[in-house]
């Protein structure tokens, strides 16, 4: 599957999370319920992937993690925040480039329209 069928699932699974709960709740119960919803669409996710950082060669567990991993192919980040900001981009930025995969979600469950809380980040390796 590509990254751009895998993201247009990924957008409406989260369409319809946001739809049954709303905005205003933690990011992990986004995040448990989008989770179900995927699987429950018979796609690969994984979630609260631990992330190292390689630095000369010796690999450091630095307490990063990536949410949610679908089809080993797209990352989403959760938030639910009053806004994103440019710290929640660059953050799925380095989690795209120190995996070395192409596309990654932000998506901000805190939104009145989820579709306006949904950044969509490419990686040009």
């Amino acid at each position: 599957m590509l990254e751009n069928e895998i993201s247009s699932q990924i957008i409406g699974a989260a369409i319809e999370v946001h739809k049954h709960l709303g905005p205003g709740l933690l990011e992990s119960s986004y995040e448990a319920c989008l989770v179900y919803e995927l699987r429950n669409r018979g796609l690969d996710v994984k979630s609260q992937i631990p992330l190292p950082v390689i630095y000369k060669g010796i690999e450091l567990e630095t307490g990063y993690r990536i949410d949610i991993l679908v089809e080993n192919q797209v990352i989403i980040e959760i938030k639910s925040v009053d806004q994103l900001d440019g710290i929640h981009i660059a953050q799925l930025l380095t989690y795209l480039k120190l995996t070395n995969l192409k596309l990654g979600l932000l998506i901000n469950f805190n939104s009145v329209r989820l579709i306006d809380g949904v950044k969509r980040i490419a990686n040009n390796l």
